[in-house]
């Protein structure tokens, strides 16, 4: 009997660990959707689809459209604890999407989860991927603290001041190998004209960069949030007038536009 009472508490002991330490990893997977809003979170994997909405999803009654509407609304909801999703109304900036999802997790596999999962909603049954991309959010290759303190301080203090932002800008970017096989010295320098002329653009244009580099088609994908769409235009003159600019072969392509708006909001905008 001890024998046995002594084996039960050690695989009494082992299910507690097992639960124990998938529990720890459960809660490492939580999302903090303040960070990411903030658009300061390290460590996420961000990834980037844009859909078409095909003319089936209007032969649906209203109120079956309206039911729509409240499936996905519920699905990003259960899902918020380890993703968060963000949408944008793609729909008269865009000739080819209508809506644009923003989906960021620590852990790629929970994103994979969701977007599946949306796929079999009806909006999702009835939207066709026209786009996609992703990347991991990190801090910067080459301005780090070590290198280039005075930079990296210049650029932690100039804080976003407007009221909160309308639009979105979603712009992938691709490195020539000339680029990649240039020193670090040489790169940061590059790295430093291209930052210094962007410095008083960020009082009212959020600025992200996602790293892509052997994960996606792309080096980066950079997501800007803004109301100054004239100061926009500015900050992209800025950044093909500067030498660095002579290594991209890819900016844009697409450039995607879209309005901010709460997920519910883009689909009743699209369910009308």
């Amino acid at each position: 009997m001890r024998l046995f009472s002594t084996a039960r508490l050690v695989a009494g002991l082992l299910v507690a660990s097992v639960f124990i330490t998938g529990a720890m990893a459960a809660d490492n997977m939580k999302i903090d959707h303040n960070k990411i809003v903030a658009l300061s979170e390290a460590g996420v994997f961000g990834q980037f689809n844009t859909y078409k909405i095909n003319s089936n999803y209007y032969k649906l009654s209203q109120a079956e459209r309206d039911e729509a509407v409240k499936e996905v609304e519920a699905l990003v909801k259960k899902h918020s604890d380890s993703i968060r999703v963000d949408a944008y109304l793609t729909r008269g900036f865009e000739s080819e999407s209508d809506f644009l999802f923003r989906v960021n997790g620590y852990d790629p596999s929970a994103v994979q989860e969701f977007l599946i999962a949306f796929k079999a909603t009806s909006i999702g049954r009835y939207s066709d991927i026209t786009f996609a991309i992703n990347g991991i959010t990190k801090g910067l290759n080459h301005t780090t603290k070590e290198k280039a303190p005075e930079l990296l301080d210049a650029l932690k203090s100039t804080k976003y001041s407007e009221k909160p932002p309308k639009y979105a800008f979603v712009l992938p970017i691709t490195k020539n190998a000339v680029w990649w096989n240039k020193t670090e010295n040489e790169k940061l320098a590059l790295m430093k004209d291209h930052t210094i002329p962007t410095l008083p653009f960020l009082v009212n244009i959020n600025r992200k960069l996602y790293h892509s580099t052997g994960i996606d088609d792309a080096d980066w994908i950079t997501y800007f949030e803004t109301n100054d769409l004239k100061a926009f235009n500015d900050l992209n003159i800025k950044l093909f007038s500067v030498s660095e600019n002579l290594h991209n072969v890819r900016y844009g392509k697409p450039t995607i536009m879209g309005q901010i708006m709460p997920v519910a909001d883009v689909f009743k905008a699209l369910s009308k």
